[in-house]
């Protein structure tokens, strides 16, 4: 072989390497499992989906979802979880602090990306926002941090609010709830972050973990913007009259 033939087989093998392996890469298919204790398919998911495919991502190509919802019954989340495990999925990603819990117990070594979370260092699921560790890492809710802005909003709606109560069956109270989802469903009026965003945030996590990020050095991302929304027409139904300054704060009125 002489000298002009072996560069050119060089070049050739240099030009077609990159090929190669894009071409090796777009053949993996990525398994998602997906753990919830909600009872089915619903728009956080699609969220997080969309946040997919704005990255790429497209379901029966290159990403496959295996889906384990609880049905509101927690208890069945851990061997959900280890039904995953089982499964051999690539990530977990989780929705709400039972479904984050179950999964770390059921696996130190598949990655898991938290869609929501309440408070992830207090509860263990990391040991730190910045420097989460392990296995988890993710996006989380500012549950705690916003408690003291719900009982002021609450008590601009209602001036002569005297006692407020942590309830569970909220049966047409007035009620300020963290997610937004409750409000639509006919509940008063939510302030917090809007759990959607999260969910498509959480596909930019995905994407870097299977593009070699570790989770324990992904930090765990914090709400940036919390939104307040009221029902006008709960609000009439419970005979309140709301002042003019706070429904000029709100981000989206429901009629």
């Amino acid at each position: 072989m002489d000298r002009r033939t072996f560069l050119g087989s060089v070049a050739l093998a240099v030009l077609a390497a990159p090929l190669v392996a894009a071409a090796q890469q777009a053949e993996k298919v990525w398994r998602i499992g997906v753990l919830a204790s909600a009872p089915g398919d619903s728009p956080l998911l699609e969220a997080f989906r969309q946040g997919l495919r704005e990255l790429g991502y497209v379901e029966g190509q290159n990403v496959r979802f295996e889906y384990r919802f609880a049905a509101g019954q927690n208890n069945l989340l851990a061997g959900l979880a280890a039904d995953l495990v089982r499964d051999k999925v690539d990530l977990i990603l989780t929705d709400g602090n039972a479904a984050v819990h179950a999964a770390k117990d059921a696996t130190t070594t598949i990655p898991i990306v938290m869609g929501t979370s309440g408070d992830p260092i207090a509860s263990g699921a990391v040991k730190s926002l910045s420097h989460p560790g392990g296995n988890v890492t993710g996006l989380t809710l500012l549950g705690v941090e916003l408690a003291g802005k719900k009982l002021e909003v609450i008590s601009t709606a209602i001036p002569n609010v005297m006692a407020v109560g942590l309830l569970i069956n909220t049966t047409k109270l007035p009620t300020i709830f963290a997610e937004r989802e409750f409000v639509e469903a006919g509940g008063l009026m939510s302030y917090g972050p809007s759990v959607p965003r999260n969910f498509h945030r959480a596909a930019a996590y995905v994407d870097k973990i299977f593009k070699g990020t570790k989770p324990a050095d992904l930090p765990v991302e914090q709400p940036t913007s919390v939104e307040l929304v009221i029902n006008l027409k709960t609000a009439k139904a419970l005979g309140l009259t709301l002042p003019p300054s706070l429904l000029l704060r709100a981000d989206e009125l429901i009629e």
